[in-house]
């Protein structure tokens, strides 16, 4: 059973930066797209950054584009994101197709494997 584990997530200040990791124990990750979604409090869970399986292809949430990074090797998914805002705030998951997408996708559909999601709060 593939179990996905996010670390990183945590108090930051605006303008500030983290870096979100998710681990797949025991599954290669270079084959699958893979994505992180965000859930504010009171709002729907959103796609924010997308990688298709070649890695060529990206997509990403018009609030974050330029920000946030997406990036794979073999065993971690990472969500770089840079100059952060208050409304950046929410629990991100990871998520992995468990197949091969050419295209990179943000629908939440398409994804077999989700993580448990960790906390990022940007606030002074």
């Amino acid at each position: 059973q593939l179990q996905l584990v996010e670390s990183g997530g945590s108090l930051v200040q605006p303008g500030g930066s983290v870096r979100l990791s998710c681990a797949a124990s025991g599954f290669r990750l270079d084959a699958y797209a893979v994505a992180w979604f965000r859930q504010a409090p009171g709002k729907e869970r959103e796609g924010v950054s997308c990688l298709g399986s070649t890695g060529s292809s990206t997509q990403y949430a018009d609030s974050v584009k330029g920000r946030f990074t997406i990036s794979r090797d073999n065993e971690k998914v990472y969500l770089e994101m840079n100059r952060l805002k208050p409304e950046d705030t929410a629990v991100y998951f990871c998520a992995i197709a468990g197949m091969y997408i050419v295209q990179a996708t943000c629908d939440p559909r398409e994804y077999a494997y989700w993580g448990q999601g960790t906390q990022v709060t940007v606030s002074s």
